[in-house]
């Protein structure tokens, strides 16, 4: 028989509420205390969402004895240690992606994982739309022939902020490859693989983060066109080819609501709509694996640690 998983959420910013509308929708959920580092802030959250408890720092949160899992939302540069102080406390976590700053920093976590005998995943909720899941299924029943070619895109504009703004500072992790680009290079990674080759331009801003980003990823008989860009909005599509057909997520792909399969025998599109923001499928399967036990999920830790490395492979390749 299901029981509930006890939830903690720390760091109460924007995607703290779309993943805690969701968490709230899921069953098997109590959702216990939420932390920040303004208490005021934390009652507000607290109420809005039905938590039990309410904490002023997040060492209160990891300390709580009826939290299993925590899901941390903080900004990027906070990632880690959050992280580490909440496997040292016992804790269950689901860190927002970027899982760290860098592949040290990810390892880091990962290490603490182990040796805490911790689950640990990171937020990467793409990796459990269920249009994206069906495009890998279909491109591994070889549904398009041999892959080929892959396009991705994501972007917005954003140049309008504050140099204070956490996409503007790098010290917090800013730039549109570390927030936004990791999307087009998990697609890639998730589709193809690990790359032979990388080549990339970065377009830097007047704080020193890119502003846009655009790389090529070369594989044995493959390659992959990405793009990122806090410059330009864009329909933010994506689309795999193969030798006898194509596979396209429409616009906003990293939360795709249908995808559609087109080859030399078949036109078909899936409606695949996800429950609220998108979020419900990741916190499902968290939940499983803190009932099972298990340290990993389905997005494992060689996979955000060469997805770290992908990300720091752009930067030092970048011209």
């Amino acid at each position: 028989m299901n029981r509930k998983v006890k939830w903690g959420i720390a760091g109460l910013g924007n995607i703290a509420h779309k993943f805690t509308s969701d968490l709230i929708i899921t069953s098997n959920v109590d959702l216990i205390a939420v932390a920040s580092s303004n208490l005021n802030r934390a009652k507000e959250f607290k109420n809005r969402y039905g938590a039990k408890k309410a904490y002023g720092s997040y060492d209160e949160l990891f300390e709580d004895k009826d939290v299993e899992v925590v899901y941390i939302a903080s900004l990027n540069n906070h990632h880690k240690k959050m992280t580490l102080d909440a496997l040292n406390a016992k804790k269950a976590v689901l860190c927002e992606k970027p899982m760290g700053m860098n592949t040290a920093e990810v390892n880091q976590m990962i290490v603490k994982s182990k040796n805490q005998n911790c689950f640990l995943m990171e937020g990467l909720w793409s990796r459990f739309n269920p249009a994206i899941k069906t495009a890998k299924k279909w491109t591994n029943e070889g549904r398009i022939g041999i892959p080929r070619f892959m396009y991705a895109e994501f972007s917005f504009y954003k140049l309008d902020v504050e140099s204070s703004h956490r996409l503007m500072d790098p010290l917090k992790g800013g730039g549109a490859l570390l927030d936004i680009g990791i999307y087009p290079l998990f697609l890639a990674y998730y589709m193809l693989g690990m790359p032979k080759k990388i080549k990339s331009r970065r377009v830097l801003g007047v704080t020193g983060v890119d502003i846009q980003t655009s790389m090529i990823l070369e594989y044995d008989n493959a390659s992959a066109m990405l793009y990122c860009g806090i410059t330009n909005p864009s329909d933010n599509s994506a689309k795999i080819c193969g030798t006898s057909g194509q596979i396209i997520l429409p616009g906003r792909w990293h939360e795709a609501q249908s995808v559609k399969l087109i080859n030399s025998t078949d036109v078909i599109k899936h409606e695949l709509p996800t429950d609220g923001n998108g979020f419900v499928e990741q916190i499902k399967e968290v939940n499983s694996c803190i009932i099972s036990r298990k340290i990993e999920g389905a997005w494992r830790h060689k996979n955000s640690k060469e997805l770290a490395q992908l990300i720091e492979t752009v930067k030092g390749v970048s011209y």
